[in-house]
């Protein structure tokens, strides 16, 4: 047996840079390089070891331990989990900072590879810089918050380990069904530890991602019920991007006249100017989704979640006949809202399920339903794009205080309704432009208004719905494909959120595009609060009044001027006009640009015929707050309760 002596370090850089997918019999090579922020706990570690010898490896430098794996997490998704670049943090803060990265990957289904340093494994130093002390467990650290929210976990104590830690690491990445956060958490002492490593252990390894198919007897029960249905509706998840199953999807709708609705992952997976697509589903869906939906008798779910978005909060489908049948990968998911499902890979079990339909002779029994839906929201899009301020302007969403929209109008000189600037938006840049955002109120009117026929170009985190994942999931798409501009579209509670990557996009040379829509608040979350007839509570930016309440005036920010102290090209937009100039100036430069975008409040999508149960007040003093509870219980008696 061949051996070679090196350090834990180094033997997990050359393991790493030897780590391949296949693929519809593509070959790829799976580690891109490692995404670090060096403190004490790496950087004479692993950070030695990526000094001295990096092979095929990149480093990447990070600002902020969550936006760097944000920035993978894209990265990953962008190229449907085909490849990833590894995040390594040091001790303590820096690797608390990547847990809610880790949870986001392993909510949407991502690969993430991280590498926490941790405390000493001999102890003696104890308690090390950085180091969190449990007093109920010496064994304990930081590093064992990563566990819920991954899908597989490991702590190297000793060199020996780091073989079966790493080979377990890549059976879950390169698993399209259990998939998600891995942590490697590396003791800091173990890390330059040295062992005669066996070198069939650096071996070039293909890591073979298949086709399983659902197996005969699921998919005929999966006939049985569909060969039925007068009405059935799709819904297109995540998992038939990833399985790069569009093309096939389209022509199973087109060839057995089946609509089909998207979940958040699932949008762009088809074409939008498919003749069955009727846009998002449920709570963030469309009026042609949701009136179809609402009549569905079969409902064919394919790789996705079944989460409360999608299904209304389970309140969606109305018809009380209506059955579920799922095809997803993983038997989980596959078993929501006691669905009728098949387990297997989304492209070769349509491909089945379509060969078993096809004897059948079966065609959906809609004649002008799909079309009249769709022409009722084709006219709603038009007065969204439209909707502008004015002379008897009033916001789309009702508020209790209506001072907001005038206040701001004459603060800033901002005009533009959310809805409109995302209409100029799909207007004015490139038809095969990815466009990337994550929580708040933008995912809710861009699944409805964004349309486009490129496969994947529709990146949304929404899984976890991580505000601040916007500017570093930019970065990670156009790093994916750099070939393609990249669209942040990012509230302005998200920007001061997070938009430490902008650095690295400097960087890199990289050039991302960053639409920062300035309300003056968490727009979603106040008009949540005052639907529900709660006061506008810590929503709004507006300074401490006399009263020492937070109802004071709103506070301006600039900014453009915050993105020009990086280097960015810059613009303020407060008309369409002008948002649309800047749209066309901005895809002329080489440099990474930003668009502060002065944007009314109030002015966001809302409604289509869905619901989103929340938790709400049972009691209170306020009429509003039992007016609001009485919705939310009526809501909760149309809901199924599975």
């Amino acid at each position: 047996m061949k051996k070679t002596r090196l350090t834990v370090a180094q033997a997990l850089v050359k393991f790493l840079d030897n780590q391949y997918v296949s693929f519809d019999g593509i070959e790829t090579k799976f580690v891109e390089g490692i995404f670090t922020i060096f403190g004490h706990g790496i950087a004479v570690g692993l950070g030695q070891a990526l000094d001295e010898n990096p092979g095929g490896l990149k480093v990447f430098q990070g600002r902020n331990e969550q936006g760097m794996c944000h920035t993978a997490i894209a990265y990953a998704k962008q190229l449907n989990r085909r490849k990833i670049i590894a995040c390594a943090s040091s001790v303590g803060p820096g690797a608390a900072n990547m847990i809610t990265a880790a949870a986001t990957a392993t909510v949407n289904n991502i690969p993430l590879l991280l590498f926490p340093a941790d405390t000493f494994a001999t102890r003696q130093p104890d308690p090390v810089l950085q180091q969190l002390e449990c007093t109920d467990s010496l064994a304990v650290t930081t590093n064992d918050a990563f566990k819920p929210v991954c899908k597989y976990w490991d702590r190297i104590v000793r060199p020996e380990q780091l073989m079966t830690a790493m080979i377990n690491a890549m059976r879950v990445l390169t698993d399209p069904a259990e998939t998600g956060a891995v942590c490697i958490s590396l003791c800091q002492d173990a890390e330059g530890e040295s062992y005669d490593f066996p070198d069939y252990f650096f071996q070039k390894r293909v890591h073979r991602i298949t086709r399983p198919v659902a197996v005969d007897e699921e998919l005929d029960d999966l006939v049985q019920i569909i060969s039925e249905a007068k009405r059935p509706l799709m819904i297109v998840g995540g998992g038939v991007k990833y399985s790069e199953a569009g093309e096939t999807a389209e022509e199973f709708c087109a060839e057995f006249g089946i609509p089909f609705g998207e979940t958040q992952a699932g949008k762009s997976a088809l074409k939008s100017s498919h003749p069955m697509c009727l846009g998002g589903v449920g709570v963030t869906g469309t009026l042609a989704a949701n009136t179809i939906a609402e009549a569905a008798d079969v409902v064919i779910a394919i790789g996705t979640r079944l989460g409360d978005f999608a299904t209304g909060s389970k309140s969606q489908f109305q018809n009380p006949d209506v059955k579920f049948v799922t095809i997803n990968n993983n038997r989980y998911h596959a078993s929501k809202l006691d669905a009728v499902k098949s387990v297997g890979d989304a492209k070769v079990t349509i491909q089945a399920l379509a060969e078993k339909l096809r004897k059948s002779g079966y065609r959906s029994a809609y004649k002008d339903e799909i079309k009249t839906a769709k022409a009722a929201w084709s006219e709603e899009m038009k007065r969204l794009a439209s909707y502008s301020y004015g002379e008897g302007f009033e916001p789309r969403i009702k508020a209790r205080d209506p001072r907001t929209v005038g206040e701001f109008n004459a603060l800033t000189g901002g005009e533009i309704t959310q809805t409109a600037a995302l209409c100029a938006i799909r207007e004015c840049i490139d038809p095969d432009a990815n466009i990337v955002t994550a929580g708040g109120s933008l995912p809710s009117c861009l699944q409805r208004i964004w349309t486009t026929d490129k496969r994947g170009a529709y990146h949304v985190e929404y899984g976890y719905s991580c505000m601040g994942y916007e500017i570093s999931g930019a970065l990670g798409v156009r790093m994916a494909e750099p070939e393609h501009e990249s669209y942040a579209t990012i509230g302005d509670a998200g920007f001061q959120m997070m938009h430490s990557e902008i650095m690295t996009a400097m960087q890199e040379r990289v050039k991302i595009n960053i639409l920062v829509f300035d309300n003056c608040s968490f727009g979603c979350i106040n008009n949540l609060q005052m639907s529900h007839g709660v006061g506008s509570l810590a929503t709004e930016f507006r300074y401490r009044d006399e009263n020492g309440g937070l109802s004071g005036g709103l506070i301006p920010v600039d900014y453009a001027q915050v993105a020009k102290g990086y280097g960015l090209k810059t613009y303020t937009a407060k008309t369409i006009d002008e948002l649309k100039e800047a749209l066309a100036d901005a895809k002329k430069q080489t440099v990474s640009t930003l668009i502060d975008i002065k944007v009314l409040p109030k002015t966001m999508s809302d409604g289509y015929n869905s619901w989103w149960n929340v938790g709400i007040a049972t009691a209170s003093a306020k009429p509003e707050v039992i007016e609001a509870r009485d919705r939310v219980m009526k809501g909760r008696a149309k809901a199924r309760v599975y």
